[in-house]
C-alpha cells in the first residue's frame, strides 16, 4: 500500500510535529481500546458514528503532516498550507463527533444546517487530497470521479442510470451517511484492523522481523537455492502481518535480494522471487491484508472463517513458488549457504521462542475463542510484557514512542485509503447503481459462468493498475461479487476471486509495483523482473478460477473432500511448476512436447472431479516415465561433453 519514499522524515529530536503524531496516535489507540472493550474510561463511550469521526481526527488529519503535497515540497518541515489542512480536517471531524446524535436523529445526511453542510464539503475535499498524497494520483482521480456520480447519475445510459442528487446533498451524504466515508471500510478499521496493525508494528519493533528471518535462514539457508527459499518464507511471515506488498519488498528485500545475488541468482530472478513472496503476504493467514477484514464484514462471517478459507490457496501459491525456485536452483547448479555462516536454529529458538508463542496465542483467540476484535490487543500486551523481560529486546521510552508514531503512520495510510474508497462505495450505493450493475452484467453474459469470470478477472486486473488491493477489492465486492453470487457461485469463492485478481497487478507488467520495487533493489531491468515474477506467480492466475469451480479449495466441504482436493491440487501445482522450469526434480530435463503435456495435465489435477484428476494423473505419469527413460542418454551426452572439455584443456 505504501508509496515508498513519500513520507516526511522527522528528525530524531523531539520536534513539535513528532510529538503531535505521537499524541494523536496514542489517543487513537486509547480510544479504540476504550470502545472495543467498553471500558468507559472517564465515563466516555461515544456512539458509533462519533467514534468513527474521532478516528478520522486522529488518523486522517495527520496525513497532511506525514505526506508532503508534492515531490518538490519541503520534507524537513511542515509548511503553512499543510498545517491549515491538518487543522481543517481535525476541526471538521471533531465537529461531527460532537453532533453525532444530531446527524442520526435529524437526518442531516439529507437536510442539514449551513455549518455541517459546509463542513461536509471540506471533509469530502480533504479525504480526496489525503489519498492523493498517500497513495498517488490515479486512486484519487478514480475516487473523485465516482464521488461526483450522484450528480450525473440521472443522465447516464442504461444500467448506469440511477437516482440523481444535487451537489450539497451529495456532499452531506458523503460526510454524514453510514454508506460513504463512514461506511463499511472505515468501520472495519475501527472494529478490527486497528488492533492488528498495532500488533504488527509491536512485533517488528520487538525484533520479530529479524527472528523470522533468522528462523528461515536456519531452516533453509543451507539447502540448494537456500537464499531464495529463505526469501519466500521470510517474506510470507512478514507479509502476512504487514499486508503491503511494496513495503514488504523494501523491508525484507534489502536483506534477501543481495544474498540471493551473492549465491548465484540472476538479479532479475532474485527481484522476481522477492516480489512474488511479498505479494503473497496479502493472501496469507493469519493476519493477511486489510481486504480480508473488509471481506469478513461484507460476507457477515467471522474473520476466522476467512482465514480458514484462505489457507489452501495461499499454501498452493507459495508451494508453486517454492517448487520453481528449487527447480531453478537444480537447473543452474546453485548451492546453499555454508552452515557455518548461518544462525543456529537452537539458539534462535531459545532467544525468540516467545514470538512463536504470541502468534499461536493470536490464532487461539481468533479460531478458538473467536474474539477477533480483542485478539490482537491481548497478543500485543503479552508481547510487550515479554519484550520487557528480555534485556535484548527491552523497549525504552524513546522506542515506545517511536512505535506509537509508526502505528499512527500505518493507520493514517490505511484510513486515507479507506475513507476515499468509501466515497466511491457511497456514490454507487446511494444511486442504486451498484445493484443494477450486477443485474445487467448477469443478463449481458447470459448467465455464462466462464464469461462472467473472465469479465470479473479483466475488470479486477485493470482496476488493480491504479488502486491498492484493498481499494480494488472493495469496489469489486460492491459491483462484481453480487453478480457472481447471483449465478450460483459460492459467496466466499466470489469474493476471493476478485481479491486474487486485484493483487495480480503487483507482479504483472506494465504496472507491477512490487516487481519494480524489487528490481530497484536488485539493480535489474524492471520489465524483465516483472515478466519473471509473472511466471513465478503463475498459480495466482489460474487458482481463482479453480476455487470458483471447486469451492472445496476454500475449505468449503467435509474433511475428506478438503484433504483429497489439497493433495491433487498440490500435485498439479508441482507439475505445472516443473513444466515452467523445464525439468522434473530428481527425474530429468523436459523437452518441449513433455512440457506442454505437463501444462495440460497439471491443471487437470487441480480441477474438481475424479475423471479429470485421473486423466491429469495419467498425462503427468506418462511424462515422468518418458523423462526418466530419456535421462540416461542425457547423462551420457553430458558426460561426453565434460570429457571433451577436459581434453581441450
Amino acid at each position: 500500500m505504501s508509496i515508498i519514499g513519500k513520507t516526511r522524515d522527522f528528525p530524531q529530536s523531539w520536534n513539535l510535529w513528532y510529538i503531535v503524531l505521537a499524541v494523536f496516535s496514542g489517543l487513537g489507540m486509547l480510544l479504540a481500546i476504550n470502545q472495543l472493550f467498553r471500558l468507559r474510561l472517564f465515563g466516555f463511550l461515544p456512539i458509533d458514528n462519533a467514534y468513527l469521526y474521532l478516528l478520522l481526527t486522529f488518523y486522517l488529519s495527520p496525513a497532511f503532516i506525514i505526506y508532503p503535497a508534492s515531490k518538490s515540497a519541503p520534507r524537513d518541515r511542515v509548511p503553512w498550507y499543510d498545517i491549515i489542512f491538518f487543522l481543517l480536517t481535525a476541526i471538521t471531524s471533531l465537529f461531527y463527533c460532537i453532533h453525532g446524535l444530531d446527524i442520526i436523529e435529524k437526518g442531516w445526511e439529507f437536510i442539514a444546517p449551513l455549518t455541517p453542510t459546509i463542513f461536509s464539503i471540506i471533509l469530502w475535499f480533504v479525504a480526496l487530497e489525503a489519498v492523493r498524497r498517500s497513495s498517488g494520483l490515479p486512486l484519487a482521480i478514480l475516487c473523485f470521479i465516482f464521488s461526483l456520480f450522484p450528480m450525473y447519475a440521472g443522465i447516464m445510459p442504461g444500467f448506469l442510470q440511477g437516482q440523481e442528487y444535487d451537489f450539497l446533498t451529495t456532499a452531506r451524504n458523503h460526510a454524514m451517511s453510514i454508506n460513504s466515508i463512514l461506511g463499511v471500510p472505515l468501520n472495519v478499521v475501527g472494529t478490527l484492523l486497528i488492533g492488528f496493525m498495532f500488533f504488527g508494528v509491536i512485533l517488528n519493533a520487538a525484533g520479530g522481523g529479524e527472528f523470522f528471518l533468522n528462523i528461515a535462514n536456519a531452516l533453509l539457508g543451507y539447502a540448494r537455492g537456500g537464499p531464495a527459499k529463505v526469501a519466500i518464507v521470510a517474506s510470507a511471515l512478514f507479509g502476512t502481518l504487514s499486508g503491503s506488498a511494496v513495503s514488504n519488498v523494501v523491508t525484507t528485500g534489502c536483506m534477501t535480494i543481495p544474498t540471493m545475488k551473492k549465491t548465484g541468482y540472476e538479479p532479475h530472478y532474485a527481484g522476481a522471487v522477492e516480489a512474488c513472496a511479498s505479494t503473497g503476504g496479502t493472501i496469507m493467514p493469519p493476519v493477511m491484508g486489510a481486504a480480508a477484514f473488509v471481506m469478513a464484514s461484507f460476507l457477515n462471517v467471522t474473520y476466522a472463517q476467512i482465514c480458514i478459507a484462505a489457507a489452501i490457496p495461499s499454501f498452493l501459491y507459495y508451494l508453486g513458488l517454492f517448487f520453481q525456485v528449487d527447480a531453478h536452483a537444480v537447473k543452474i547448479g546453485l548451492k546453499g549457504i555454508p552452515k557455518s555462516e548461518l544462525p543456529s536454529l537452537k539458539k534462535t529458538l531459545q532467544n525468540g521462542w516467545y514470538y512463536i508463542f504470541v502468534i499461536f496465542l493470536l490464532c487461539y483467540f481468533l479460531f478458538t475463542l473467536r474474539v477477533e476484535a480483542w485478539a490482537p490487543f491481548y497478543a500485543s500486551a503479552l508481547l510487550l510484557i515479554i519484550s520487557m523481560i528480555n534485556i535484548q529486546t527491552r523497549l525504552n521510552f524513546t522506542k515506545i514512542v517511536q512505535m506509537i508514531v509508526n502505528t499512527g503512520k500505518v493507520l493514517t495510510e490505511l484510513v486515507t485509503i479507506l475513507a476515499a474508497v468509501g466515497l466511491l462505495v457511497g456514490a454507487l450505493s446511494i444511486t442504486g447503481v451498484a445493484f443494477a450493475f450486477s443485474r445487467e452484467l448477469v443478463m449481458l453474459v447470459d448467465r455464462n459462468l466462464l464469461l462472467m469470470l473472465l469479465a470479473g478477472a479483466l475488470t479486477s486486473f485493470i482496476l488493480g493498475f491504479g488502486m491498492t488491493s484493498t481499494a480494488c477489492y472493495i469496489f469489486l465486492a460492491i459491483v462484481m461479487a453480487p453478480a457472481l453470487v447471483s449465478i450460483g457461485i459460492h459467496p466466499i469463492a466470489a469474493h476471493f476471486f476478485v481479491l486474487y485478481w486485484g493483487i495480480i497487478s503487483f507482479i504483472t507488467p506494465p504496472v507491477a509495483l512490487a516487481a519494480y520495487a524489487a528490481s530497484s533493489l536488485a539493480g535489474s531491468n524492471p520489465m524483465k523482473t516483472g515478466f519473471t515474477a509473472m511466471r513465478l506467480g503463475i498459480v495466482t492466475y489460474f487458482i481463482p478460477f479453480l476455487f470458483v469451480y471447486n469451492p472445496v479449495l476454500l475449505a468449503q466441504g467435509n474433511l475428506n473432500e478438503i484433504i483429497y482436493a489439497l493433495m491433487t491440487a498440490a500435485a498439479g501445482v508441482f507439475f505445472i511448476s516443473m513444466a515452467l522450469e523445464g525439468l522434473i526434480i530428481y527425474i530429468g530435463r523436459l523437452i518441449l512436447p513433455t512440457r506442454i503435456m505437463l501444462l495440460i495435465g497439471g491443471p487437470m489435477l487441480v480441477l474438481p472431479g475424479w475423471k479429470t484428476d485421473l486423466i491429469g494423473a495419467l498425462i503427468c505419469g506418462i511424462v515422468v516415465l518418458l523423462t526418466s527413460i530419456m535421462k540416461k542418454p542425457q547423462r551420457e551426452r553430458l558426460q561426453k561433453h565434460n570429457n571433451s572439455q577436459k581434453l581441450e584443456k
